[in-house]
């Protein structure tokens, strides 16, 4: 028993011991320190990528490497405007001043990459190459507009075509895309989706109406202009049109009227010539029956005092044969005084219708009294077409208008019709 107390007290004592023996190790041999990182690689150590500035604000950035600056100097490549940096220290300074805006060598919302470095003096080699992003922005509000190239209020003419061009001014953000409204549905017109494109549009013949006050109608043209931001600007311009000539049409017309003067006159022309034959035929025969009248009395009148009993009697029966010829005469051949008439009429028609035409005939490429001498020639033509309802006119379908006029002209014509004192 004594042993096995024995025993279990050296067991005791050699725990304890042993226990003792760990804590006096751990004590006295220190800790293993951890091992030393080098930083052997050029670094800078407080560049932002991004820097944005207030127009009118000051920069001052010092920047940091992670060696001894001063065996280092610093550079900066295309640097915008009044940027500058100390070669010595790194320290980035700028003042944004607000004419550099104005002249336009800065602009706003621009990213401006600039390009930044550092170098070792001693060994080329140790050396970074970097960049960052400079931007700069104001708060002042410069509201976009849309101006076009002419005044607010235009006057044309129908058929006169308008054409200008929409300009911009840019403001804070450029204008991209232009709307167009107007006040009447317009057609055949250049549409205008951005700044400096042109509008070219020409107001019909037929866009004023008979029933439009003072015979004008005024258009109202609206330009909506908006930007990236939806921010807007309108510009108005007013056409006021006025009824004008359509002269392409009165023209038409004009030589419409001109062709059918000349088509009747030619038929006139034609009757005149078959009225005239007539009237020649007559004279002709009626000129031979006076010559045997003439010849009949003669004789009878010669043999009445020659010799003879025969000659006496037949002298005394030939005047009465002369006289007895005048009814014959008048039968076969009765003056057409109708005729004569007729042809006389139809010659100072021709006369007269001729000298419209070269009265009214037009002056220059666009006469203004188009309408007025259309007018007067239609009357003239209406007033002879009446004159000589009741000529027959014969359609001169196997003479040509040159045959026509040489027998018009003629000098033996014109004689038999001339005015006698």
């Amino acid at each position: 028993m004594f042993r096995k107390i024995l025993a279990l007290v050296v067991l005791v004592v050699l725990a304890a011991c042993k226990v003792q023996a760990q804590e006096v190790t751990k004590d006295t041999v220190p800790p293993t320190p951890p091992p030393v990182v080098i930083d052997s690689t050029l670094r800078i150590i407080n560049l932002n990528p991004y820097i944005t500035l207030h127009v009118d604000s000051v920069l001052s950035y010092q920047l940091a490497i992670n060696k001894d600056e001063t065996k280092y100097y610093w550079y900066l490549k295309n640097s915008p405007v009044g940027l500058k940096i100390n070669k010595d220290n790194g320290t980035l300074t700028f003042k944004a001043e607000k004419s550099f805006f104005m002249s336009g060598k800065l602009k706003y919302d621009v990213e401006y990459s600039v390009k930044l470095g550092v170098q070792n003096l001693a060994d080329p080699k140790d050396r970074v190459d970097t960049s960052f992003t400079l931007v700069f922005y104001s708060t002042d509000i410069i509201m976009p507009k849309v101006k076009p190239s002419v005044a607010g209020t235009l006057v044309v003419d129908e058929g006169e075509m308008v054409s200008f061009k929409v300009q911009c001014e840019a403001g804070n953000f450029p204008i991209e895309d232009i709307l167009f409204a107007s006040n009447i549905p317009i057609h055949d017109f250049k549409m205008v989706k951005q700044c400096d494109d042109d509008f070219v549009w020409t107001p019909p013949f037929d866009f004023v109406k008979e029933t439009d006050s003072a015979k004008v109608k005024i258009l109202n043209l609206s330009f909506i202009g908006s930007s990236r931001f939806k921010v807007r600007d309108t510009a108005y311009v007013r056409i006021v049109v006025k009824d004008a000539l359509n002269y392409p049409q009165a023209k038409k017309e004009y030589d419409l009227v001109v062709s059918n003067i000349k088509v009747y006159v030619n038929q006139l022309k034609y009757s005149f010539l078959m009225i005239d034959k007539g009237l020649r035929k007559t004279k002709s025969t009626r000129t031979t029956f006076d010559l045997t009248s003439a010849s009949a009395a003669l004789s009878g009148t010669i043999l009445s005092t020659a010799g003879g009993e025969s000659s006496q009697t037949a002298g005394k029966i030939l005047p009465s044969v002369g006289v007895a010829l005048v009814p014959v005469k008048e039968a076969t051949a009765p003056n057409k005084n109708v005729e004569q008439n007729q042809a006389s009429l139809i010659r100072n028609s021709i006369k007269r219708l001729n000298y419209m035409l070269f009265d009214y005939a037009l002056i220059g490429e666009k006469d203004p009294a188009i309408v007025t001498k259309t007018n007067k020639l239609k009357d003239e033509l209406k007033q002879s077409q009446m004159q000589l309802i009741d000529v027959p006119l014969e359609i001169a379908n196997n003479m040509s208008e040159a045959e026509l006029n040489d027998y018009f002209e003629n000098p033996k014509v014109n004689k038999k019709y001339r005015l006698k004192k």
